[in-house]
C-alpha cells in the first residue's frame, strides 16, 4: 500500500513538472516573444527598435540576478527617462513569474 501511495505522489508530481514547463512556455510565447524572440535573443521588430539585450548571452544573464528580472517582469521597465522599457505583467502570479525568470535562464547559451 505504501509503494502505491508513493508511486501515485511521484506520478502527479511527473504531471505537475510537465505542465508546468508546458505552462511557461505557453506563458513565455504569449507575453515575451513579441520583444525578445522564442529564443530571448530580442531579435524582433520590436525588439530591435527597443534595443533589447539577447538573453541568450552568458554576459546578459550574468548581468542581473533572478531577484531583479523577477521585479522586471513583475512591475515593468522605465529607462532613464522614466519611459517605459517593458510594461509591468498582467494576470501572471508571481510563481509564474518566478517560472518564467528559470525559463529564462534556461535561454543562455
Amino acid at each position: 500500500m505504501k509503494k502505491t501511495i508513493i508511486l501515485t505522489i511521484a506520478t502527479l508530481g511527473a504531471a505537475l513538472v510537465i505542465a508546468s514547463a508546458g505552462d511557461v512556455k505557453e506563458t513565455w510565447e504569449k507575453s515575451c516573444t513579441k520583444c525578445h524572440g522564442p529564443d530571448g535573443k530580442g531579435q524582433t521588430k520590436m525588439g530591435q527598435k527597443l534595443n533589447i539585450k539577447d538573453l541568450s548571452d552568458a554576459k546578459v544573464q550574468d548581468g542581473f540576478k533572478d531577484e531583479e528580472a523577477f521585479k522586471a517582469i513583475k512591475e515593468g521597465l522605465k529607462d532613464k527617462e522614466g519611459k517605459t522599457q517593458m510594461k509591468a505583467s498582467e494576470g501572471l502570479s508571481d510563481d509564474d513569474i518566478k517560472a518564467l525568470v528559470k525559463h529564462v535562464r534556461t535561454l543562455k547559451k
